[in-house]
């Protein structure tokens, strides 16, 4: 949402918008001359909205609740609503797109693809789902190639469904445009790409779904809508019928890290080094050694396989791709280091990551572990809705085991109501590590200052953890380092 907001910012469109709580994108967003508000308050929309009911395009995120008043005036009086991705499908008309879709590492691949050619200085825009650190933003404009394009809007509040038939015009640009192509209520199905990743398919958001085959059919439907020509690259993990969806003409290259399945896109000599994971690429381009890649963990080489796939595609040789994967710098709240202390022999690390699915905080506690061996490990979870709860927590509970310590916050509801008996001791309760609590925000700082038995301390979630971070970081760097952060 924010990355549209800036497009249209950017292409002199007054923006002003609603957001749940202040945070330091919404703060970068209005000193940018956005303007936010916090109280869902029919009062609160601009008057300039209110005047221009004809000139005003409303855009919605699935994260709006149902009763929101704002969202209810606005269909009331008939003005255009479409939904983010119909809007992102619109911003992508006639221009070749790369895709990144899959149920976990969307926003790190697709950051990882605009950077890399970014890097190398291919002409390229991108729409992303998290804050680029290379880019300190989560848009990218190649200057005037996506310019003043005109946003055609269907004045059409009523529909809610995304198009799921090709009714694309012909590629009218050829500066490609890099999007996170989210799964979420069918949303990518928006999008034709000329490129499609697909990082995973395991099952997701079953309270829109129902059943993890309802999901993979969305897949199945949003690999059919590759361009002519076009390349799917996806997980050798994925659903087999998946890839089996691609048109005609579309050529399919499976990546992993695993060669029992016999990718075509792999990596070898992987090792870890510090924080920096050192490996070779096998791609259908040939061999490129000597990569290494700043931002740590296995999940990332496999995510920096894919992007290097399609920096290939675009033209970029060896040396080009050596030089971008080193120079990746990763996104906000993805394996974010918050601070580091102590010796080689004795670290003292504090990481914060957005993962909120099982196999996403899996693949992250092992990357700590492999980073950190031997080093008593607390992670703070905060679970991020209650029917994911309801649908994995015995995953969660897995999972998180993997850690010495383990504290839980209750549960971030974002768009949903309390469900009866689903809560985060529905988690705890089956977690196997030692040590094991449910906290509130309160007593985990508090618990930061006078119980500091850890070496690495992991916040883990994709609500408003993130909140705690900076806290977190004052209070472990006067322990660690004697000094105010």
């Amino acid at each position: 949402m924010s990355a549209l907001a800036r497009w249209f910012r950017a292409n002199g469109y007054a923006v002003s918008g609603y957001d749940k709580t202040p945070t330091p994108l919404t703060e970068a967003l209005t000193a940018e001359g956005i303007a936010i508000h916090y109280q869902d308050a029919v009062d609160n929309i601009p008057p300039e909205v209110r005047r221009n009911r004809e000139q005003t395009l409303v855009v919605l995120t699935p994260a709006i609740p149902k009763d929101h008043q704002e969202w209810a005036w606005l269909r009331e009086q008939g003005y255009d609503i479409q939904k983010r991705s119909q809007v992102l499908g619109l911003l992508t008309q006639g221009r070749p797109t790369i895709a990144v879709a899959g149920t976990h590492g969307k926003t790190t691949t697709s950051s990882m693809v605009a950077h890399l050619l970014h890097h190398a200085g291919v002409p390229c825009a991108a729409f992303l789902g998290g804050i680029s650190v290379n880019l300190g933003s989560n848009l990218l404009l190649p200057g005037e190639g996506m310019k003043n394009k005109e946003v055609e809007t269907s004045n059409s509040s009523s529909s809610t469904e995304a198009p799921t038939t090709n009714n694309r015009q012909p590629t009218t640009s050829t500066i490609p445009v890099v999007v996170e192509a989210d799964e979420y209520d069918r949303s990518f199905l928006t999008l034709f790409p000329t490129v499609a990743i697909v990082t995973s398919t395991d099952a997701d958001h079953l309270d829109i779904y129902g059943h993890k085959e309802a999901l993979v059919e969305s897949f199945r439907q949003f690999v059919g809508q590759i361009q002519p020509g076009g390349t799917l690259i996806i997980n050798h993990t994925a659903d087999p019928s998946v890839a089996a969806a691609a048109p005609e003409g579309v050529r399919v290259i499976r990546y992993g890290l695993s060669l029992e399945e016999g990718p075509e896109l792999y990596a070898t000599n992987i090792t870890a080094q510090g924080h920096q994971f050192h490996f070779a690429l096998h791609s259908p381009q040939g061999t490129t050694d000597g990569l290494v890649l700043a931002v740590p963990g296995y999940h990332n080489v496999e995510n920096m396989l894919a992007a290097s796939c399609v920096a290939e595609l675009y033209g970029l040789g060896p040396d080009q791709l050596r030089a971008a994967v080193a120079a990746y710098k990763g996104v906000k709240r993805r394996f974010e280091f918050i601070l580091t202390a102590g010796t080689v022999a004795a670290p003292k690390v504090y990481v914060d990551d957005y993962a909120h699915h099982p196999r996403e905080i899996e693949a992250f506690l092992r990357s700590v572990r492999a980073l950190y061996p031997g080093r008593r490990l607390r992670v703070i979870f905060q679970p991020h809705l209650f029917s994911r709860t309801r649908d994995f927590a015995p995953g969660f509970a897995e999972s998180l085991s993997l850690a010495d310590e383990v504290v839980l916050l209750d549960i971030y509801p974002a768009r949903e109501l309390p469900m009866p008996g689903i809560t985060s001791e529905l988690i705890l309760s089956q977690i196997t590590a030692a040590e094991k609590s449910l906290q509130t925000k309160a007593e985990i700082l508090r618990n930061a200052e006078t119980n500091p038995n850890f070496d690495v301390l992991a916040t883990v979630g994709a609500g408003d953890i993130d909140q705690l971070v900076p806290q977190l970081k004052n209070i472990l760097d006067i322990r660690w380092n004697g000094a105010e952060a």
